[in-house]
């Protein structure tokens, strides 16, 4: 396989929760920004919106708002990245153009720009030494996230991103083998009870290292209690409060 510094920084991605006290700087955050924004688009849309949270007490409502994770209070900075149709709908009635953007193909295009927005980013923040974690609990409360923040209609927070200097190093994560998520020519899935349960043995040697014996989660339990109930049915409903899916 081919190596380059990109590479190594990509493949040794893991979520950093914990950070030491040194301020992100404003260059450091112009630099982050900057670098979510020449993310690929759809259509030149550009349809995400970033919005940076330093205060203290936003950051502990938000915090709160996505299940009482702590991180999200402590880290240095937090950004919010949103999904964001509001300034495409503004350009348009300029243009005196009617505007339509209520069906399911915006919603997957703003989703999409939103997180190429905050891969890059995270990954710029990694590349200046800082590490950080995604935050998809910003969904749990969207309609008091955008109160908040005062998002404007035709927007929806897609995720946060917790960003600064690590004060741990935990070990990876291990990924999905190979041969579950890589097809050539046409998806194979012949592959997959073999590949699983390979990935099973994986898991569980991981989580009782980690817990020193305390844990022994397998994968694909994990995942079938994860998808035996609906989650988050209340994201499509404030999704449609903001104009979309009708």
């Amino acid at each position: 396989m081919e190596h380059s510094e990109m590479i190594d920084l990509i493949q040794s991605h893991r979520s950093i929760r914990a950070y030491t006290e040194q301020e992100v700087s404003e260059s450091a955050i112009e630099t982050i920004v900057t670098s979510g924004r020449w993310a690929p688009s759809s259509h030149h849309v550009q349809a995400y919106s970033i919005i940076v949270v330093r205060d203290k007490d936003r950051k502990k409502q938000l915090a709160a708002y996505a299940g009482n994770q702590k991180y999200v209070e402590t880290c240095p900075v937090f950004f919010v990245i949103c999904a964001d149709y509001y300034r495409l709908k503004y350009t348009s009635e300029k243009c005196g153009q009617p505007f339509e953007a209520s069906e399911l193909e915006q919603v997957i295009v703003g989703a999409v720009d939103a997180a190429l927005v905050a891969e890059n980013m995270l990954l710029a923040a990694r590349s200046l030494g800082m590490g950080g974690v995604m935050i998809g609990g910003i969904r749990n409360n969207q309609e008091a996230v955008a109160k908040l923040l005062d998002l404007p209609e035709y927007t929806f927070p897609v995720m946060g991103l917790c960003v600064g200097y690590p004060a741990q190093q935990p070990e990876q994560k291990p990924r999905l083998p190979e041969r579950a998520v890589v097809h050539y020519e046409k998806y194979d899935t012949s592959v997959m009870d073999e590949a699983l349960a390979s990935y099973d043995e994986i898991t569980e040697r991981y989580y009782q290292s980690r817990s020193e014996g305390k844990r022994q989660d397998k994968w694909s339990q994990q995942m079938a209690n994860y998808f035996a109930k609906p989650n988050r049915p209340e994201v499509e409903v404030f999704i449609r409060k903001q104009g979309f899916l009708k």
